[in-house]
């Protein structure tokens, strides 16, 4: 259906040094999530590629013939702003010392306040909004590592 395919768009267009990048910051002790405005059951295939067990996204319900039966409004990241909630949840669930967003989008560069450091990220879409409003911009996730000290 039409998830799978988004799912597999998703897989297909990973960026190539992702994986590796997002281990080697778990294993200095970051915890990793997704934080995104897309649904749930679409993104859950790529966290499960990358190694990410948390996924803050939007929810899909189906009825029990698999028809649609509506998406879970109460997800923070279908709202304005809806990554900040998140980001102060995740520092607060976490006891995180410090928060860092990395993204490619205005809803990303809203997170300057709430998250420490907002990292633009411009392999697919290098915006210059993005660019000029983030803490530090990367083209590739093999920079992530380094901005983050490990």
């Amino acid at each position: 259906g039409e998830l799978e395919s988004i799912a597999a768009k998703y897989l297909a267009t990973v960026e190539p040094d992702a994986a590796a990048a997002l281990a080697r910051v778990r294993a200095a002790g970051w915890q990793v999530a997704i934080v995104s405005g897309g649904f749930t059951q679409a993104i859950l295939p790529l966290a499960r590629h990358l190694g990410i067990a948390r996924v803050e996204a939007v929810g899909l319900r189906f009825n029990a013939d698999g028809s649609y039966a509506g998406f879970d409004e109460a997800a923070p990241t279908c709202r304005s702003r809806g990554k900040n909630t998140v980001a102060r949840k995740l520092r607060a669930e976490l006891g995180a010392d410090e928060v860092v967003m990395v993204g490619d989008g205005a809803s990303d560069l809203e997170g300057k306040g709430d998250a420490d450091r907002v990292i633009g990220f411009g392999r697919f879409a290098d915006r210059a909004k993005v660019r000029a409003g983030a803490d530090a911009f990367i083209r590739s996730f093999a920079e992530l590592p380094a901005l983050l000290g490990v």
